[in-house]
């Protein structure tokens, strides 16, 4: 790869610490505290009365964020990941040649150890008094320059691309420059344990089932096809863990979740990947409404857990997942929002009208589940501030929920929406293999079969179901959002460590 200018200045100055017999990426490193631990040890110490204290024998390690030379002295500040600390370098610990070798050859971003005696600065300042400055890795590349802007009053540190889809493409640089881009995959880490102690404290038993799979079920979406060359076989990337889970609900584990990856073969957008985490659960002799319990105290529980309360603030919204939420049926929804009631149009044309004459854009080659999956309930969507259960799904798109009682044209179905965005799906599932199988067929007659909203009749999967399955409820939730809700991130790519990105032309 090309070199830019200071690349160049940069190896040279690793060639020339080579030459003094210094290795610019040692095999080993000295290094006795973290640096959140040697603050802490310096600070308790002080706390016994010990002012004045220096600690000597402390090594630390990190990478260099700041350099300030004044002659003889320099004062510096390395950074692990815990915390940062201040070095504090004088030609008379570290000898001429040391301190020397330190301002010639040392750049902002290199990792270095530095070994000497714990200490308070004049200015208070909790240093290393240094008595060893190493270099650990020599960067070559210059991370990119963080900057500080004002956002409602406040100073927000970010690190500078040029090109904002760089920061995704060098996640790695983003990462080790902006710290507030750390803290979103801590964040990250603990909802998923959260997630997981949740259901762990409910009995669920946490399992994987195959990604790869001879044929892909259990959502709406068009899946990425791969080959197995040995077995001449074309397989599919899931696009949902559910028949996988719901056959183990047949085998007799009667409380099953997973968390994973599922992979869908559509657009890329601040709300979609196509690689995305989601969870999924099924629980036997649980309905629809026992899933939406267990659903707000999940959610309450993760934000309480890693956030230390469930009001939470979303895109300048005041957002309360405490229990119990909203519950609203998807026709009332409708019809308050748009004005349409799509039952008084029980077919395709006759919907579409009813909704060009509200203002509203209409496939004309869309069946009408689709008219109001995509049209009538994308425009509540954004109108779901505070969390909102939006339930009784139309039959023709719930090919695998249980139909309401006494209701032909609804299933027992929920998705969940919180500040705008949709996070989750459930039903009272489909245990009945006839009702099952007639729906699948009634399925692949409304929709062609490269049409993303079909689902393929699965025999194994109805097979499964011949064995007698116990009455369950599932759910599934995008992880990736709620990440982005507990963040307060707009976009999808801001919790995803390495967002899929169009290759660079």
């Amino acid at each position: 790869m090309e070199r830019s200018q200071l690349e160049r200045q940069r190896v040279a100055k690793l060639e020339r610490l080579r030459e003094a017999g210094v290795d610019p990426y040692p095999h080993r490193v000295d290094r006795t505290h973290t640096i959140s631990q040697a603050l802490e040890t310096l600070e308790t110490a002080e706390g016994q009365g010990a002012e004045g204290a220096q600690i000597a024998g402390v090594a630390v390690a990190g990478r260099l964020r700041s350099i300030r030379t004044m002659g003889k002295v320099t004062f510096a500040h390395i950074d692990d990941g815990t915390g940062a600390i201040q070095l504090f370098l004088r030609v008379q610990q570290l000898g001429d040649g040391a301190y020397r070798m330190f301002k010639q050859n040392f750049d902002l971003g290199d990792f270095v150890g530095a070994h000497g005696a714990l200490m308070r600065t004049r200015t208070g300042e909790i240093s290393v008094l240094a008595d060893r400055i190493t270099m650990l890795a020599k960067a070559i590349s210059p991370l990119p320059v963080v900057k500080e802007r004002e956002e409602d009053g406040e100073t927000v540190r970010f690190s500078a691309f040029s090109d904002l889809e760089e920061r995704y493409r060098q996640r790695y640089a983003d990462l080790a420059s902006n710290a507030g881009v750390r803290e979103i995959f801590r964040v990250r880490a603990r909802v998923m344990s959260a997630l997981r102690r949740f259901l762990d404290e409910r009995r669920f038993l946490e399992v994987e089932t195959p990604i790869l799979q001879p044929l892909y079920g259990g959502a709406a979406a068009r899946p990425f096809t791969t080959h197995h060359n040995q077995l001449d076989q074309d397989l599919y990337l899931r696009i949902s863990f559910e028949l996988y889970l719901k056959r183990l609900v047949v085998g007799m584990y009667e409380r099953v979740y997973e968390i994973g990856h599922d992979f869908r073969n559509e657009g890329v957008s601040h709300k979609h990947n196509p690689e995305f985490t989601q969870l999924e659960f099924y629980a036997a002799y649980l309905d629809y409404h026992d899933v939406m319990e267990l659903t707000e105290d999940m959610v309450a529980y993760a934000a309480e857990e890693v956030l230390g309360s469930a009001v939470i603030q979303y895109q300048g919204h005041e957002i309360d997942l405490s229990p119990p939420w909203r519950r609203v049926t998807l026709r009332q929804a409708a019809l308050e929002v748009t004005g349409v009631d799509y039952a008084s149009h029980p077919t395709a044309p006759e919907l579409a009208a009813a909704m060009e004459a509200q203002g509203l854009a209409a496939r004309t080659d869309a069946t009408w589940g689709y008219l109001i999956d995509k049209g009538l309930l994308g425009a509540v969507e954004p109108t779901l501030i505070q969390p909102t259960f939006i339930i009784d799904y139309p039959r023709d798109i719930s090919p695998l929920a249980k139909a309401k009682p006494g209701d032909p044209m609804h299933v027992e179905r929920f998705e969940f929406f919180i500040g705008g965005l949709e996070l989750g799906n459930a039903f009272t599932e489909l245990n009945d293999p006839f009702d099952q199988e007639q729906r699948f067929i009634e399925m692949g007659q409304l929709y062609g079969p490269d049409d993303e909203e079909a689902h393929p009749l699965d025999e194994d999967y109805l097979r499964a179901m011949k064995y007698g399955m116990p009455p369950n409820g599932g759910f599934g939730m995008g992880v990736d959002r709620l990440i982005m809700l507990l963040t307060d991130q707009v976009s999808i790519r801001e919790v995803i460590l390495y967002p899929h990105m169009r290759t660079k032309e």
